[in-house]
């Protein structure tokens, strides 16, 4: 299973829109792969969207992108975004696949930008660590590294609310339980960013 998060970058009036367009983008007959969740950005870069889907092969990802980019009006949102990013992720191996899940409302989309060969030591720790602190990560929706571009990860988080996030992440520090060990040696730069979902989706 492979994963693609779009990013359509808005006007901060211009998500409704967009997220209008990228509903009849997914919906279409000829779209591929398979929706999991739609996001707007609330805390960090202001008038994002973010669409995550899931694909079964490599070739259907490439098929899908290829419809994209040789659209004159991908994602339907050529009147109203400014900027489109997709990108190309493998889940971490000892994840399970994202299931439908209705978590709250509130996600924490966090992307970790690596050392060079910072991967494998990643997700060895992400592995040690998933188990023990599991009334952390059973909040994480999924972790996924990147397949092109320099070297980094994405893993998705979701909440009823910014306190239960913040008390979630407190008690785990305190206890040791968390950040994985060895992991935060490899992160050369990480963002953060707070968003909520749009409504109909698998994950919510």
């Amino acid at each position: 299973m492979l994963y693609e998060i779009a990013t359509l970058s808005c006007p901060v009036l211009g998500v409704t829109k967009a997220a209008e367009g990228a509903r009849r983008w997914i919906g279409d007959e000829d779209a591929l792969g398979t929706p999991l969740g739609m996001w707007r950005s609330d805390i960090g870069t202001i008038g994002e969207l973010f669409v995550l889907r899931s694909f079964e092969a490599e070739e259907e990802l490439c098929a899908e992108r290829e419809r994209a980019l040789m659209s004159e009006d991908p994602f339907f949102s050529r009147e109203t975004a400014k900027g489109l990013r997709m990108e190309s992720f493998a889940p971490f191996p000892f994840l399970p696949e994202i299931a439908p899940r209705q978590y709250g409302g509130l996600f924490e989309f966090r992307t970790y930008h690596l050392r060079p060969g910072g991967l494998p030591r990643t997700l060895a720790g992400w592995e040690a660590a998933i188990g023990p602190a599991s009334a952390y990560t059973g909040h994480l929706v999924t972790n996924l590294y990147a397949l092109d571009g320099p070297p980094r990860i994405t893993h998705i988080w979701g909440f009823s609310s910014l306190e239960e996030r913040a008390r979630l992440r407190s008690e785990h520090y305190a206890a040791g339980l968390w950040p994985p060990k060895g992991g935060p040696e490899e992160i050369v730069e990480a963002t953060s960013t707070i968003a909520k979902a749009e409504e109909g989706w698998p994950n919510g």
